[in-house]
């Protein structure tokens, strides 16, 4: 192990992945330290971590929340200078003395530092979907160009990227394709005739986790694993045809690859995020994580089944946006975060989520992307396109 501690810099790092994050770095003090951390809203939780942690930079979204911040920062006595605003976020994703960036901020607002990050050549811990959803070509070129080393934290990508090759360069010619697995959510058994009746509280009640009302609702509706596939897609340079899905309600097979001579190469473990958190913080070398041990022999049967396409329609527009213009993506992330917000406040049926993804892919065309401005420009199109059309199916 290098004796020098690696300087870390937690994006969203009140969310539950920025908890984790800082929970593993905690368990070795010697191996870590924290450079910088960023927060949108919760000014007490940041707080608590700058007193634990002693971050040189603590930074707000918003300028009222950092003036909170602040001022109680010096009644800590704490020497952490308190930013505020998107430029200063993405200055501590790219500054001089970050060595490895945790990118977990949600939603579209966390690609600029994302790409700060890559153009900065730093070691870049991607939870962020949008980078890849969103910024697609974009983002990868930034990678390859900076010489950023990117290092999935989805437990998903996890573990394909654990099951891979260490040699990229051989991915191609090796690998067959791709499987990503999906607990199905709360709905996998029941008959889609009665979707239209399904309520926000039901839709949350994932069956193996306690997680957001957003990701909630697209585990059950399969949309989150509709942008794992995207992801996929880029993360390891692979056709939309090699990345597949197949449903694993137990989730301890977190994902795997199949290999030209039909061979299958799994990742286990327990479904805890510490896990590929340990994994991209150390990489290559194994850390240890927190999380409990996997005990094969207390284990019930582990199952499979197809992804019924009836069932979870939205799940099959990965592949369709993969194969449309580039940008596609992109609109399909915003509709469905429309269409996902309309439902949890009681605007749109279930079923309908599925209906206004499908009519803004129709409505929006993206036309040739080369920068951020061009990217964020098309989120808002697409988002405006999805509001109207999620105000005709409104209940």
């Amino acid at each position: 192990m290098n004796s020098v501690k690696q300087r870390v810099t937690v994006l969203g790092s009140t969310g539950s992945v920025g908890v984790s994050t800082l929970d593993v770095i905690a368990r070795h003090p010697g191996r870590f330290e924290v450079f910088a951390l960023s927060a949108a809203t919760k000014v007490d939780e940041l707080l608590a971590q700058c007193v634990r942690f002693s971050p040189q930079f603590a930074v707000m979204a918003s300028e009222p929340h950092a003036a909170l911040l602040a001022e109680r920062i010096r009644h800590s006595g704490l020497p952490t200078r308190v930013l505020s605003g998107a430029a200063a976020i993405e200055e501590i994703a790219a500054h001089p003395q970050t060595d490895a960036v945790m990118a977990a901020i949600v939603g579209a607002a966390g690609l600029g530092p994302c790409l700060a990050a890559a153009r900065a050549g730093k070691r870049l811990l991607l939870a962020n979907k949008e980078a890849l959803v969103v910024g697609g070509e974009l983002f990868m070129r930034t990678v390859h160009e900076g010489g950023a080393t990117l290092l999935p934290i989805d437990s998903e990508h996890s573990a394909i990227f654990q099951c891979l090759p260490e040699d990229r360069a051989t991915w191609a010619e090796r690998v067959d394709h791709v499987l990503l697995t999906a607990s199905g959510g709360p709905f996998r058994q029941r008959d889609p005739r009665t979707l239209a009746e399904i309520t926000p509280e039901q839709a949350c009640a994932h069956p193996n986790f306690s997680m957001g009302r957003k990701i909630s609702v697209d585990s059950a509706t399969m949309m989150n694993k509709a942008l794992e596939v995207i992801e996929a897609r880029w993360l390891f340079d692979l056709t939309p045809e090699q990345v597949k899905v197949v449903i694993h309600p137990q989730q301890i097979i977190h994902s795997m690859v199949q290999f030209q001579d039909s061979s299958v190469i799994a990742q286990l473990g327990t479904p805890d995020m510490r896990v590929p958190i340990a994994c991209g913080l150390a990489w290559p070398e194994r850390i240890e994580s927190g999380a409990g041990k996997l005990d094969f022999a207390s284990l019930a049967a582990l199952t499979f089944e197809a992804a019924d396409e009836a069932r979870f329609p939205g799940l099959h527009l990965a592949w369709h946006a993969l194969r449309a213009a580039p940008g596609t993506t992109a609109v399909l992330n915003a509709a469905n975060e429309v269409a996902v917000e309309a439902f949890l406040e009681r605007r749109l049926r279930f079923d309908r989520i599925h209906a206004v993804n499908l009519e803004t892919l129709e409505r929006v065309r993206p036309s040739k992307l080369s920068s951020l401005g061009d990217l964020l420009a098309l989120d808002a199109s697409a988002r405006d396109a999805a509001r109207a059309t999620a105000l005709r199916f409104a209940t």
